[in-house]
C-alpha cells in the first residue's frame, strides 16, 4: 500500500495530473531485458560465481576467488559513478544521471548482518537465485521464496525498525 501510494506521489509530482500517466514499454521491446538476463545467466554460470562451493569456499577464507570478483565490481562500480558525476552523463533518453548521497544508519549494520547470515547458510545471494534455479538446482526455490518473503517483512515493518 506504501508503495503505491509514493508512487502516485511521484507521477502526480511529474506529470502534474494523474491523467498524464506515461504507458510502459510494449511486451516486444521488453525482450531487451530478457536478452541482458540470460547473458548475465551465462557469465555467472560459466564464471561459477553462482556455485555454492565458491560461495563455501569464500566464508570459509579458503579462496580468493570469490573476493576478486566482488572487489572488482565494486571497483567497477566506483570508477563508474565517478566518470557519471565527472562528465555530466546521460540516458540513452537524454535525461542526466542524478546519484543522490545515501545516508549512514545503523539499521544497514543490521541488514547486512542478515543478508550475509543467509548467504552464507544457503550459498545463494539474490541476484544468481534466477541462474541457479535455471541451471537445475530447483531447491534454490527455497531460497527464493525466503527472500521474497523477507522482504515482505521488512517492507511491511520498515518503520518501526531502527533508523
Amino acid at each position: 500500500m506504501l508503495i503505491k501510494e509514493i508512487d502516485q506521489r511521484e507521477i502526480e509530482k511529474n506529470n502534474g495530473s494523474k491523467d498524464k500517466v506515461k504507458q510502459g514499454e510494449s511486451g516486444l521491446a521488453l525482450l531487451k531485458y530478457l536478452f541482458v538476463g540470460l547473458f548475465f545467466g551465462i557469465i555467472f554460470v560459466k564464471a561459477e560465481i553462482i556455485s555454492w562451493f565458491r560461495i563455501q569456499e569464500m566464508f570459509r577464507f579458503q579462496s580468493f576467488y570469490m573476493y576478486g570478483v566482488i572487489g572488482s565490481a565494486i571497483l567497477v562500480g566506483m570508477l563508474s559513478i565517478q566518470i557519471i558525476k565527472r562528465f555530466s552523463i546521460k540516458t540513452i533518453n537524454g535525461e542526466p544521471i542524478q546519484i543522490k548521497d545515501k545516508k549512514f544508519n545503523r539499521g544497514q549494520i543490521y541488514g547486512g548482518f542478515i543478508f550475509g547470515l543467509g548467504w552464507a547458510i544457503t550459498g545463494a545471494c539474490p541476484g544468481p537465485l534466477f541462474a541457479q534455479i535455471g541451471t537445475g538446482f530447483t531447491v534454490v526455490f527455497v531460497s527464493l521464496v525466503s527472500a521474497v518473503a523477507g522482504t515482505w517483512v521488512y517492507g511491511r515493518f520498515a518503520a518501526s525498525l531502527p533508523k
